[in-house]
């Protein structure tokens, strides 16, 4: 029963305190990938933790230390005389869990895949595909730029950016797009979309959803500027801050573009191999704690009865 106690405070913890320290993190701009890492695996460790409390909470810890004869004798009647109630209660924790959180994920890939075809069938007769761009131009007065994710991935500059943007901020700018899509951003973001629909009153998940959103475009930018120059990316940053593209699809401009022109203007120091590996290390932390938490009472049990059996000396 403590290891569930410590489970169900663990997810607690992690779920309303977590938010506010890691939204305030400075270095999540110096290093958006390892801190998109972070979110997610905070999440999936919250939604873990509550299957996990209830089911340590119905099997006794000492199970494993009495060897696996007892543990399959207890799978043995578990099967012949049927689960009791708070059996099911674990089991049905951790079905009702994963079936939301797998439905809520199946739905929001499904809408955004129907959105975006029918958004391609659009460009197929609004646009037209340039090869030396390797995008397709659309006739708009706004100056827009994103892209079409999925296996036809497909990227949209409008006739308005192009007139706005110099050659290479346009370069920048669609180099950034193609981040997005190399980087698979769109399953990213499907992700921290699903927790936060499936558990909407769950801190940690409705925030995770906005900064993985936002450090998207973080990775993206510094992806470009590896390319290109850094003021460029600013540049085409500035000309495309107004824009508003659909919803379904991932752009360069948008709110977030004049705090990230700054970021581009100023950039910090990139995090050092220790910090990169210390935050490695948080994010397995976080994705094997919960397990590791269920598993120490067995493990303890383990120990301690084969530790008494050992003859003395």
């Amino acid at each position: 029963m403590t290891d569930a106690v410590i489970l169900a405070g663990y997810a607690v913890a992690v779920a309303v305190l977590l938010p506010a320290r890691l939204s305030r993190s400075r270095w999540a701009e110096r290093a958006p990938r390892l801190a998109i890492a972070m979110w997610l695996a905070a999440c999936a460790s919250v939604a873990g933790s509550a299957p996990l409390a209830l089911l340590a909470a119905t099997v006794p810890a000492d199970t494993i230390g009495h060897g696996l004869a007892d543990l399959f004798e207890l799978c043995t009647m578990i099967l012949a005389e049927g689960p009791g109630a708070a059996a099911w209660a674990g089991l049905g924790a951790g079905a009702l869990v994963a079936g939301r959180l797998g439905a809520c994920l199946a739905g929001v890939l499904a809408k955004a895949r129907s959105e975006r075809r029918r958004h391609a069938e659009s460009l197929a007769l609004l646009g037209r595909p340039d090869r030396e761009l390797g995008a397709v131009v659309v006739d708009y007065a706004e100056p827009l730029v994103y892209c079409l994710p999925g296996r036809a991935a497909t990227t949209v500059i409008t006739t308005a950016a192009l007139r706005s943007l110099n050659g290479e901020q346009v370069a920048a700018v669609l180099a950034h797009e193609r981040a997005h899509v190399r980087g698979r951003h769109h399953l990213v973001l499907a992700a921290g979309e699903a927790f936060a629909r499936a558990f909407p009153f769950v801190p940690l998940f409705s925030t995770a959803r906005a900064e993985v959103a936002r450090l998207v475009e973080l990775r993206a930018d510094d992806v470009a500027a590896s390319r290109h120059p850094r003021v460029q990316v600013a540049a085409a940053l500035v000309g495309l801050a107004t824009g508003r593209v659909p919803a379904f699809v991932m752009g360069a401009g948008g709110e977030s573009a004049l705090a990230r022109v700054r970021r581009m203007l100023r950039p910090a120091a990139p995090l050092g191999r220790r910090q990169r590996v210390a935050g490695l290390a948080a994010v397995a932390s976080l994705l094997a704690g919960p397990a590791a938490v269920a598993a120490v009472p067995g493990l303890a049990a383990f120990v301690a009865h084969h530790c008494h059996s050992l003859p003395l000396l």
